[in-house]
């Protein structure tokens, strides 16, 4: 089997295991940080170790591929997280903010 029998091509930005919900980038990402296969395994106890193979595999073999895909994820991750501090302030902002208010009014 080739390891893109084992991979999920769901769009430009979205590799996932097949039959998980786990994206590529878990596992390339463990393992560009030393983790072994087997470490892996131990990581994303669900997924079998053939299919951790598969992902490694995909990856050594398109290596600038699957690199520009991560930074494309990482890309959107940042927007997002950009886009949603702009919308809507954490929720322990959002809290500081409430007990400055109260204590204002309590001060009035």
């Amino acid at each position: 089997m080739e390891p893109k029998d084992h991979l999920e091509f769901a769009g430009p930005d979205e590799i996932r295991i097949k039959g998980h919900r786990i994206g590529l980038e878990h596992v390339v990402n463990l393992y560009q940080g030393g983790y072994t296969a087997e470490q892996i395994a131990e990581e994303l106890p669900g997924l079998p170790r053939e299919k951790i193979g598969a992902a490694i595999g995909y990856y050594l073999t398109n290596k600038a591929a699957v690199d520009a895909y991560l930074a494309r994820l990482a890309d959107l991750e940042e927007r997002q997280i950009r886009e949603e501090s702009l919308t809507e302030p954490p929720a322990v902002v959002q809290r500081l903010r409430a007990l400055k208010a109260q204590r204002q009014h309590v001060g009035r």
